[in-house]
């Protein structure tokens, strides 16, 4: 059996995806790098950087809210570098809309993305687990807003609360098999997806755009916005051996915002 450790990262071509797959590239993984088909020359950038950091990579183009991509990119890692020990289900997307005015389309969206493919990531790494003999480790992207509703935020809320309960139980399900299911819940991280939601917000409630951004930054305890490197390095521990008796957990890494 290989002892090269290998892990999947979905979202991975930029922002917390591609953090964290620096991230456990330099904890001694081999990585696939796993997005979108049109965001292929950002992802081999980021195969380049951990190719750079000395370990190998591979990009695997991957429609996350298709079943048939997962399984794809899981079967795509673990043939190509050699064995497979984690999945960080991480990609997501952000809707900022009052729950009045969402749409039957915008639900299917939000949750097809957000919910299905981490229901997705568990089975095919379960799926792949089992067929190799490791006890892998499963993590996903939770958010704040799987601990507590956000205004505007309605359906991402509704979302990120269903990845927190899909973690509890595959962590309850999967146990037997040694496998661990975690959840990282970052707060308000200086990526795309939050300029994406200031500008939003502007547009609600009228205020400049940057003010909401810094009314919710000025409310973090300790004092700064944070960074994808931030968020890696929670996952860098769930994917260590230091949290093998930790499972079914949604670790909140928001600098002081919500206390759970």
């Amino acid at each position: 059996m290989s002892t090269t450790k290998v892990a999947l990262v979905t979202g991975a071509g930029q922002g917390i995806g591609r953090s964290i797959a620096l991230q456990l590239a330099r904890d001694g993984f081999d990585v696939a790098v796993a997005d979108l088909a049109f965001q292929e020359e950002k992802a081999r950038g980021v195969v380049a950087e951990i190719e750079a950091l000395g370990r190998a990579a591979i990009f695997v183009a991957a429609d996350v809210s298709k079943k048939d991509d997962v399984v794809s990119a899981v079967d795509a890692a673990a043939a190509q570098l050699g064995g497979f020990d984690v999945i960080v289900n991480n990609a997501g997307i952000a809707q900022v809309k009052p729950i009045l005015d969402v749409t039957p389309e915008e639900l299917e969206k939000i949750f097809a993305i957000n919910v299905n493919s981490v229901v997705f990531g568990i089975q095919a790494a379960a799926a792949k687990f089992a067929e190799l003999g490791v006890k892998g480790k499963i993590v996903s992207a939770a958010s704040i807003a799987a601990v507590k509703g956000f205004p505007i935020l309605g359906a991402y809320s509704a979302s990120k609360f269903a990845v927190r309960a899909i973690t509890q139980v595959a962590a309850q399900e999967l146990a037997p098999q040694g496998i661990t299911v975690n959840a990282y819940a970052p707060g308000i991280v200086g990526t795309g997806m939050w300029d994406l939601i200031d500008e939003k917000l502007s547009e609600i409630n009228g205020k400049p755009r940057g003010q909401n951004l810094k009314e919710n930054v000025d409310s973090i305890a300790l004092g700064r916005i944070e960074t994808p490197e931030d968020v890696a390095g929670v996952v860098s521990f769930f994917a260590s051996e230091k949290a093998d008796y930790v499972t079914g957990q949604v670790l909140l890494v928001d600098g002081g915002m919500l206390y759970n």
